[in-house]
């Protein structure tokens, strides 16, 4: 998916993984968090002007791939350790924590991707009570 690189890009971006995921019959809140807060970065630091960012989701064996690409490939993001009065600063963190690995690759110039995994954990098995022993 290709959206803009402003506010209401990122939502919509959010937005239209909630859908896929869903339509796909795989599990959206961590996954839904995760793009909202790489869209962010992406509308944020990633913005330059008429140029849009790139959203795609894919599955990989057992694993959820989320990947934004910007046009700002001079500037990397790195995790940063925010005082605890800060705003903002605390996404990568929020990334980490939910996902099981991320990264960046650095794209033909300028772009840049940034991309995390999450591990699809398969849903449980529904009783359908045969094969119950009666007391």
């Amino acid at each position: 998916m290709l959206l803009s690189s402003t506010p209401r890009g990122a939502r919509l971006a959010r937005l239209l993984a909630v859908d896929a995921l869903r339509s796909w019959g795989l599990p959206d809140e961590a996954a839904s968090q995760v793009v909202a807060e790489l869209a962010a970065n992406a509308a944020t630091h990633g913005r330059l002007p008429g140029r849009s960012f790139r959203l795609t989701l894919y599955v990989v064996g057992a694993a959820l791939r989320i990947e934004v690409t910007d046009t700002r490939g001079d500037r990397l993001p790195a995790r940063q350790e925010p005082d605890g009065g800060a705003e903002s600063g605390r996404g990568l963190l929020l990334v980490e924590a939910l996902t099981d690995r991320w990264g960046v690759i650095e794209g033909r110039f300028p772009h840049k991707t940034v991309w995390a995994e999450l591990r699809l954990v398969p849903p449980e098995p529904v009783p359908t009570g045969s094969g119950a022993v009666d007391d």
